[in-house]
């Protein structure tokens, strides 16, 4: 299951805060702060979805994450490598290093980073 953008925004505040008050909520939100109810309504879809739970306080919500970072957008990546690199890792790394703008230091940064993972295996 995906999240929409206006989901995904807000669940990067969830994560953020761990846990959360609609109050907390709002305060994270950059200005101009969206509405309540959209809040409570983007919540609603966020908890059917199976992202997020809460714990009632009296009449008060906290909320919760129930779905990892990491665990989302490694899900998100692996969707994007097998819908548009015909499944190649190769050729999304290909793309990557091509297609966007990494200095000669980040490129080196990501050379290290897939030699520890060789080494590890």
């Amino acid at each position: 299951m995906q999240l929409s953008k206006s989901e995904e925004e807000l669940m990067n505040i969830v994560w953020k805060l761990k846990k959360a008050f609609m109050k907390d909520l709002l305060d994270a939100y950059p200005d101009p702060k969206p509405a309540t109810t959209t809040v409570a309504t983007l919540l609603k879809r966020m908890a059917d979805k199976g992202f997020v739970a809460y714990k009632s306080y009296g009449r008060s919500r906290e909320y919760y994450p129930l779905v990892k970072k990491k665990d989302y957008f490694s899900k998100h990546v692996n969707g994007l490598i097998k819908n548009f690199f015909n499944n190649s890792p190769g050729q999304f790394a290909s793309f990557f290093t091509q297609e966007t703008d990494l200095s000669k230091q980040e490129l080196e940064e990501l050379r290290k980073l897939i030699d520890t993972e060789l080494k590890k295996r």
